[in-house]
This record gives C-alpha cells, structure tokens and sequence, in this order.
C-alpha cells in the first residue's frame, strides 16, 4: 500500500489556501466602528454647540477626519495586517498625491479665475 503524504501546494493544515490574509477579529472591528463613532461625533458636538468657531473649528474638523482616516485604514482596510504593506501604503500615498493635487489645483482655480 502506499504511503500517502500530505500535499502543501498553497493550502494549510486546515485545508484552506494561505494566500488569503486574515480579515480582523469582531474585536478589532467593534473598537475601529466606537472610534470612528467617536470621531464623528467630536466635531459635531464642537460645531453645533459653538464650542469653537473659525480657524480652530476648520483645525478640529480636519484633526478628527484626518483619526478617521488612520482608524478606518488600520481596523476596516487592514493595512497593518498584509504580508507586504509597503505596497499598499506606497499605492496609498500616490492615490492622496493625486487627490491633493486636484483639490489644489481647483482651489487655486476657483481663487484666481478672473474674468474681464
């Protein structure tokens, strides 16, 4: 009778592929969703209430939505978590050049666009 050997061609003990990454425990999903509830609700509360007005109004607006950034990037897009996320992060950072480009670019439009 033959000996039968287990084959490892891209599947684990359990039977499964191993190129798939891990997508995050409910635990890491329930504190990325309270932070994120958090950090929408900062300046909501700050704004509505007139805590701060103008300049520090605009600094907290931008603040809390730059966390929320970093929050739904390392708990909901798991950038951390990748074999290789320097990749990602490299396809990231181009992707938000672009975008900062073309806000700029129409601010700088928009700011300057004189008729006559």
């Amino acid at each position: 009778m033959a000996e039968q050997h287990p084959q490892s061609h891209g599947r684990d003990a359990h039977g499964g592929h191993d190129e798939h990454e891990s997508h995050g425990s409910l635990k890491s999903y329930v504190i990325g969703f309270v932070l994120s509830l958090v950090l929408t609700a900062i300046p909501l509360i700050v704004v509505l209430n007139d805590m701060v007005t103008g300049t520090a109004a605009n600094v907290v607006l931008l603040g809390t939505a730059v966390l929320q950034f970093v929050v739904q990037l390392f708990f909901f897009m798991h950038l951390k978590e990748e074999k290789k996320p320097r990749f990602n992060l490299l396809a990231l950072i181009l992707g938000l050049v672009i975008v900062m480009t073309i806000v700029a670019g129409s601010i700088w439009i928009m700011t300057y666009n004189s008729v006559g």
